[in-house]
């Protein structure tokens, strides 16, 4: 089989790879990143079928682009499916209000979610004689890794978490010749979680103590739910807005991807939701606010930060990754954010959390060395290198986006 990256191979994001063999050429996802402006993969040609592992931008984004336009069957979850198309549509609303050119029609988007042949973890189907079985790659809801068994087990992991969070259970590895493995942590390995956690919630409970109100920008898909099941016991005012509410809705529709669905259900209870521009008003008087965009350059945070910039005593948590030419990445380094494009200094008290949704280096290492393949090809990752010591036992890959390389299937 013929592999090639069109994107994602040696950096964090736009995701996409071709396989192409046995008279046939399948997608494994077809993702932006979400910069300004946004950044795509590599084109890609017409295929056969698709697979999409889940649905954040950086795999999902530019799908309609493929789908809208190939007949080809897409294979997810049938969460993955929903979530990817509310993502589609608001990548063509930033388009639009950023007056960047229109990646894809809505017509496209309509057309592949045509497209979508609905799995779930374990189903398996069978294409041109490969047999395709869906496995739970952790991470977030509905999130899944691929294996392909013909001659031989090939495995495509998408992004994936080994160890158990708030909303999902982790991945297990199987065994395998051919694995193919996100990188994004190389080098780097994760806090311990229930010290981060703890942690989290004394500094929330600090600053309200001083009079000061906690801002959270949190990712729509997985990081608003996780923060909000964490926070559910909380006897203070909460609110949470944006996509998120959205989001949760569509996880409680699909409860058998939930660790514990009662968890969920009890945060959504628990947590004000806003709805119309009175109550964002309101929410800004409230004590926490949970709400999108993650990296604080688009959606009502920015309302927010507005308001309480000035303030001291308040304090913005961050618990997720910011990217370069980010908001969130100035706040971080410079104390400012650009709000209606005006540089402005923010006094309130900055933290930021790892609630990473991601295996760390010790964990990918480990799921590895469970799955014992020969092969392991590193994708997905600023530092794949910095795996090669602990992987002297295997034949490493570190694939170049838009070079191909063959594979035994």
């Amino acid at each position: 089989m013929k592999c090639k990256f069109l994107g994602g191979a040696d950096m964090v994001g736009r995701m996409g790879m071709t396989m192409e063999g046995d008279d046939m050429t399948a997608l494994i996802e077809y993702g932006m990143s979400p910069t300004k402006p946004p950044e795509y993969p590599l084109p890609a040609p017409r295929v056969d079928y698709a697979f999409l592992t889940h649905a954040h931008l950086d795999h999902c984004g530019m799908m309609p682009q493929v789908c809208g336009k190939s007949e080809c069957d897409l294979f997810t979850t049938p969460l993955s499916a929903e979530i990817g198309e509310l993502m589609m549509h608001d990548t063509l609303k930033i388009a639009k209000a950023e007056n960047y050119p229109m990646p894809y029609t809505t017509g496209d988007i309509e057309r592949t979610m045509k497209a979508v042949v609905p799995m779930t973890y374990d189903d398996q189907i069978t294409i041109n004689h490969i047999d395709v079985t869906m496995l739970d790659a952790g991470h977030i809801p509905g999130a899944a890794m691929f294996q392909f068994d013909k001659d031989v087990t090939t495995i495509y992991s998408g992004d994936i978490h080994t160890e158990p969070q708030k909303l999902v259970y982790g991945a297990k590895p199987h065994d395998c010749t051919n694995l193919f493995i996100e990188g994004t942590y190389g080098g780097r390995n994760h806090p311990d979680r229930a010290k981060t956690e703890a942690d989290f919630l004394a500094k929330i409970d600090e600053v309200i103590s001083r009079g000061g109100k906690v801002l959270i920008p949190c990712f729509a898909v997985g990081r608003t739910q996780e923060i909000m099941i964490l926070l559910r016991n909380l006897k203070n005012e909460m609110w949470v807005d944006g996509m998120g509410r959205s989001v949760t809705r569509l996880f409680l529709d699909y409860p058998e991807y939930i660790r514990d669905v009662k968890h969920l259900k009890a945060a959504k209870r628990k947590f004000n939701e806003v709805k119309n521009a009175n109550s964002r008003d309101a929410a800004k008087n409230g004590e926490i606010i949970v709400t999108t965009g993650g990296m604080l350059d688009g959606g009502p945070i920015l309302g927010y930060l507005d308001a309480i910039r000035d303030d001291p005593k308040s304090a913005i948590l961050l618990v997720g990754y910011q990217a370069e030419d980010t908001n969130g990445r100035l706040l971080m380094e410079e104390g400012c954010v650009k709000i209606n494009n005006e540089i402005k200094k923010i006094a309130c008290e900055v933290q930021k959390y790892d609630f990473s949704a991601h295996a760390d280096h010790s964990q990918i290492v480990d799921f590895i060395k469970g799955c014992d393949p020969d092969n392991v090809i590193i994708m997905h990752s600023e530092a794949r290198e910095a795996f090669l010591p602990d992987l002297q036992d295997y034949n490493v890959i570190l694939p170049e986006t838009g070079v191909a390389f063959d594979l035994d299937f």
